[in-house]
């Protein structure tokens, strides 16, 4: 009886650490959905502003590109490593679109979005 009791403990301890596995990996899942439709919506937010930026700062001195910019590269952080082609990480398209102005790595943003499903977000 001791014995049938060892080798029943280990089996349960082995399923609520495989059903353990199962939850998390869907949290995993729901967790990076939430953080690129987080990104995805704060790079449409700058598009727009982008777009409706007239080159001249406003009365109090809001640069609202600027502001929404850093939006899309506190984002932006938390996906920093996911491939967006070319050899190129999301994190440095980001940097080189935002930073720099790189059309093509502006390009490969939209794209990543269009890919994770959150093409209704871009301008």
């Amino acid at each position: 009886m001791v014995r049938a009791s060892g080798v029943v403990v280990p089996a349960i301890a082995l399923v609520a650490t495989v059903a353990g596995c199962s939850s998390s990996a869907s949290d995993d899942e729901q967790w990076l959905t939430e953080q690129r439709e987080s990104y995805c919506a704060r790079l449409g937010t700058w598009q727009k502003a982008q777009n409706a930026d007239t080159g001249t700062p406003t009365a109090s001195g809001f640069d609202e590109v600027g502001a929404t910019a850093q939006d899309v590269v506190l984002a932006m952080h938390a996906l920093r490593d996911e491939p967006v082609g070319g050899g190129r990480t999301l994190g440095e398209a980001t940097s080189a679109a935002m930073n720099s102005g790189d059309m093509e790595a502006a390009a490969r943003m939209v794209t990543y979005c269009t890919d994770a499903g959150f093409e209704s977000m871009l301008r």
